[in-house]
């Protein structure tokens, strides 16, 4: 299936459902683990239903659950296609179906505490650097370039948070390469700053705000706050 564009995602208006880095989040609350447990198996039915299934966390009072495609195509601007994990119209369907489990189950979603965090470096060489990261991150040579058309590290389970490259200079002064990406609801968005900032830290540079915010502790060390921009812009 083709990947959906974000403009396509927002306007599906999964009112549970947050897109953050490549894939749908959602968290609803349940009574207890067994309440989860029995959640959770209807939403295993309905994927069995359709052949498409979301991953799954289940701990006490939540329950989380993830949706992407592992293999979207999209398509560059030479027309090549590349498979990638991104969103299709099945997560869609399947995030209104599981939505409908969740009401008739009388259970509350809580989309504003979905996060995804994700890491990023900088490099000149990322083509060179990226099987070191590939084999201490997941210990497994293909989790380069997984679902993805460039070097970035992603682990099939998603035991590790995906690492990203940037563009980065081959030998300039010592400086911080490494940076924590999270990938926040729209709604949080600027309260999640406002703490950085009372916190004692600092905005760096907002100019791609809402989608990206460059923020810095007392130490000068950067961190990324993303955002779905179509959703963010309602």
């Amino acid at each position: 299936m083709d990947m959906l564009t974000r403009d396509e995602i927002a306007a599906a208006r999964l009112t549970d459902w947050r897109k953050l880095a490549q894939g749908l989040h959602a968290r609803y609350l349940v009574a207890d683990f067994a309440a989860g447990a029995r959640f959770v198996t209807a939403v295993g039915e309905a994927g069995d239903a359709t052949g498409h299934h979301p991953s799954v966390s289940l701990g006490t009072g939540y329950v989380d659950l993830k949706l992407v495609t592992a293999d979207a195509v999209y398509r560059d601007d030479e027309g090549t296609k590349h498979l990638v994990e991104w969103v299709t119209q099945q997560d869609i369907d399947l995030a209104r179906r599981i939505s409908e489990i969740a009401a008739d189950d009388g259970l509350d979603a809580d989309p504003a505490a979905v996060s995804v965090v994700e890491l990023g470096l900088d490099t000149a060489r990322s083509a060179t650097i990226a099987p070191v990261w590939a084999a201490l991150l997941t210990g497994n040579p293909g989790s380069q370039g997984h679902g993805s058309p460039g070097d970035e590290i992603r682990d099939a389970t998603g035991r590790v948070p995906n690492l990203w490259f940037g563009d980065g200079d081959e030998h300039g002064s010592p400086r911080q390469r490494f940076h924590v990406e999270v990938y926040v609801a729209p709604e949080v968005a600027e309260r999640r700053i406002a703490a950085v900032i009372a916190a004692g830290g600092s905005v760096v540079d907002d100019s791609d705000a809402p989608s990206l915010t460059v923020v810095a502790d007392q130490d000068g060390n950067r961190g990324v706050l993303c955002v779905a921009q179509a959703a963010a812009k309602g």
